[in-house]
């Protein structure tokens, strides 16, 4: 009996309410933003592709069933006896037949072509700097650089007029850059002086010389956008007089990775300059054309002077001998010249170097003065017994050139002899530029002056020797073609520019870039002919 309460009490069922308990685990994982499936720790995996350190290969784990193929990689029981006796047995005619193979001419000339075939003659671009053309500037010069993706041309006057003292301009383009844009050069570099010529270095992609109308020369690092000048000569007692037509590179025989610079000038010059570590180029050496020391130059001695010197406006140098080049002279003459020469010059000039006379054969004359010549680059043949070079006691190759001037005709020469091979009439008015084809032996280019649209003109001798194969319209109007130059890289293209400021880029067909299998037979039996 429990105190305070009424008489005894029995037990009895009843339903108590439930009791929760929050999970305190459950609100600190949702807190930390943890989602597990599970109370343990981080598990740590790692992928490895093999356990062991080294590895081998086996083609089957299992032994060769017997009547699985031979293996040809097992040693092979040769007859060796057998074999000797045949090799002996067919040595004779296997050599026979293989000497047969090697006199062939089936594939003179034949290269594989891997890339797409050009039907036709396509201009690809039309480039041009609108401030150049805004001062009725000429394109003087065009020149493809090293690796054949750059194309610079040279802005000034040819036509009369005084322009010496005119401001021109050295444009380039890279025609492998994407959005090219072709009326806004990559580089341009001012001139103070009209710029005449221009020639990238044959080896260095950033380098070209250029030749002025004041006679200055001057080269140019197109990788220096600031100040792109690094060699020039200035005008010294040994710079030329007239306006330099033409550059070329030549290796420095004595500095194994320098190189040297030839121009020509209307002054009867022809000189070569060395770099100098202070930025100049000095005089090294030099020769001088001169009307009484030209062999068979009966035809200048109406000049009244003794000492004449004879302008010249053009140079190219033979492919297969070194110290042979050509000249084109104002008076109509194309001379064969030699940088072994060493007949000193009468030309009183007062030059620090003495200039030598390098004229040995003067050949037959156009009827105007020679703006262009152009050595084959192919052409290379043993002379016959009985047959002499004249000038020269110790050659044995003939070299075939070109040449073209105000009478609109091409001369096709062989150095042998005065006489050309043929004259083939391309214009009736000038012929400002020819150019031979680096990869076909029968073509060549001309840049004409004629005609309602100006013309580049291109010839192939194996279609015909009276008239150009195809007739490029270059520009419109009374603005003649003044320079051209085919790319040897990519051998498709040819430059052109003309006296309305602009260049072209001409791709040309494959009919123009690949060599016919018997194309150096037609040459050599163009060559032939005046031999006989």
């Amino acid at each position: 009996r429990t105190p305070g309460l009424p008489g005894p009490v029995m037990f009895a069922d009843g339903a108590a309410p439930g009791a929760d308990v929050q999970s305190l685990w459950r609100s600190a994982r949702s807190a930390r933003c943890e989602a597990k499936s599970c109370q343990t720790g981080n598990i740590s995996t790692a992928e490895a592709a093999a356990q062991s350190r080294t590895g081998r290969d086996a083609a089957v784990q299992t032994e060769q069933s017997r009547d699985a193929p031979p293996d040809f990689q097992q040693e092979t029981r040769v007859d060796y006896t057998g074999l000797l006796s045949f090799l002996q047995r067919v040595e004779d005619v296997v050599i026979k037949e293989l000497n047969k193979n090697w006199q062939s001419h089936a594939f003179d000339g034949f290269e594989v072509n891997w890339t797409d075939q050009n039907e036709s003659v396509l201009c690809l671009h039309t480039l041009s700097y609108p401030e150049a053309q805004d001062g009725k500037l000429q394109v003087t010069s065009v020149s493809w650089n090293a690796t054949g993706s750059v194309l610079a041309c040279s802005y000034g006057r040819l036509d009369d007029g005084d322009w010496s003292t005119e401001k021109s301009y050295v444009c380039t383009w890279n025609l492998d850059r994407r959005g090219l844009n072709p009326q806004h050069p990559d580089l341009v570099v001012d001139v103070p002086s009209s710029v005449m010529c221009l020639a990238f270095h044959p080896s260095q992609p950033s380098l070209i010389a250029g030749g002025l109308f004041s006679g200055e020369l001057v080269v140019w690092d197109t990788s220096r956008t600031e100040d792109p000048v690094i060699w020039r000569t200035g005008m010294t007692d040994d710079t030329h007089t007239d306006p330099v037509y033409q550059v070329h590179w030549l290796p420095d025989t004595k500095h194994r990775h320098h190189s040297q610079l030839l121009s020509v000038s209307t002054d009867g010059k022809i000189l070569v300059w060395r770099q100098k570590r202070d930025g100049w180029l000095v005089l090294a050496d030099g020769f001088a054309v001169v009307a009484q020391q030209i062999p068979h130059s009966t035809w200048l001695k109406k000049l009244a002077w003794a000492e004449a010197a004879v302008g010249v406006t053009s140079l190219s140098f033979s492919h297969s001998e070194p110290h042979v080049f050509v000249v084109g002279v104002e008076g109509g003459y194309s001379l064969r010249c030699s940088t072994a020469a060493q007949t000193p010059a009468l030309h009183g000039s007062g030059s620090s170097v003495p200039l030598r006379a390098p004229a040995e054969l003067a050949f037959s004359p156009h009827a105007g003065p020679v703006y262009s010549v152009s050595c084959s680059p192919f052409h290379r043949q043993v002379l016959r017994a009985g047959h002499s070079y004249p000038g020269s006691k110790h050659t044995f190759f003939q070299n075939l050139f070109l040449s073209c001037g105000t009478d609109g005709q091409v001369h096709l020469h062989s150095m042998l002899q005065t006489q050309p091979l043929f004259a083939l009439q391309l214009s009736k008015k000038y012929l400002f530029c020819v150019c031979w084809s680096p990869v076909r032996p029968l073509v060549f280019a001309a840049a004409s002056g004629e005609g309602k649209y100006l013309l580049v003109l291109l010839c192939d001798l194996a279609r015909s020797a009276q008239k150009p194969a195809v007739s490029l319209r270059q520009a419109r109007g009374d603005c003649p073609v003044y320079c051209l130059q085919f790319n040897t890289k990519q051998t498709q293209l040819l430059a052109a520019g003309d006296a309305a400021g602009t260049v072209k880029v001409w791709q040309l067909s494959s009919d123009f870039t690949e060599q016919g299998p018997r194309e150096m037979n037609l040459l050599e039996q163009l060559a032939s002919e005046i031999m006989d």
